[in-house]
């Protein structure tokens, strides 16, 4: 029996996000006609993964394999998922749940980032922030800064990195270090896969800082992020079918 594809994401109190979520599920769908797809998420929105993940099981599945829909390796990825799954095969004799790495900085999203800025007026007298959600984990957030370097020599205009929580610099620090170097206004990338509270926030005081920012999409509703999804999903089953061969 093909392992089940269960994708993961945080989940929100903002309806905007789930319904983000379960489009792009939607999507992968499409993109793998045939396999088995489930959306879940972490918390705060329905289905919990666990509870998906147990009902497969009791449905008769006794592998699947778990994609994360995050754009990080960070806490959610390395302590909350792993205890989630934990919990599950603890309860489930026989079940083998395999985890996809996270969809991360893969090339693919980085473009589509970057082609959102395309709708962007007049980029060049404008300073660039790249947007995301912030960690307490310094690589997660290493990681974003090293997009960020290297989308200034590609742009060739200032760009800097900008977190809404737990870490600096956040979006007024951003934008002030922009306009030292000389940015006119504010062009915001969204590094989020989804609508939602944070990139609300980020919106907000982009405009407090700049009134004419822009201010661009999340990703997920680009077709390029279900095929990441996909190809997560197949390397992980090879993983599975060399670990239990």
């Amino acid at each position: 029996m093909t392992p089940p594809l269960v994708a993961v994401a945080h989940g929100s109190r903002d309806p905007r996000s789930a319904a983000t979520v379960r489009a792009l599920v939607d999507v992968v769908r499409d993109r793998a006609p045939g396999l088995s797809v489930y959306e879940s998420f972490l918390d705060l929105s329905a289905p919990i993964v666990s509870d998906v993940l147990r009902s497969l099981y009791a449905d008769g599945h006794r592998t699947a394999v778990v994609v994360p829909l995050l754009l990080g390796s960070a806490f959610h990825a390395r302590v909350d998922l792993p205890t989630l799954i934990d919990s599950v095969v603890a309860d489930c004799p026989g079940f083998r749940v395999q985890v996809s790495d996270v969809l991360g900085a893969d090339p693919a999203l980085e473009a589509v980032a970057l082609d959102r800025l395309a709708a962007a007026p007049n980029i060049g007298d404008r300073g660039v922030i790249l947007s995301a959600v912030g960690s307490s984990n310094a690589t997660a957030n290493a990681v974003v800064a090293s997009l960020a370097s290297r989308w200034e020599e590609r742009l060739g205009v200032p760009v800097s990195e900008a977190f809404a929580s737990a870490s600096q610099p956040n979006i007024p620090a951003a934008a002030a270090a922009l306009r030292s170097r000389g940015a006119r206004h504010l062009v915001v990338a969204s590094w989020f896969l989804a609508p939602g509270l944070l990139p609300d926030r980020i919106a907000r005081l982009a405009r407090e800082a700049d009134p004419r920012a822009f201010i661009a999409a999340p990703l997920a509703d680009d077709p390029r992020v279900a095929d990441v999804v996909v190809a997560r999903y197949a390397t992980a089953v090879s993983g599975l079918l060399r670990q239990y061969a």
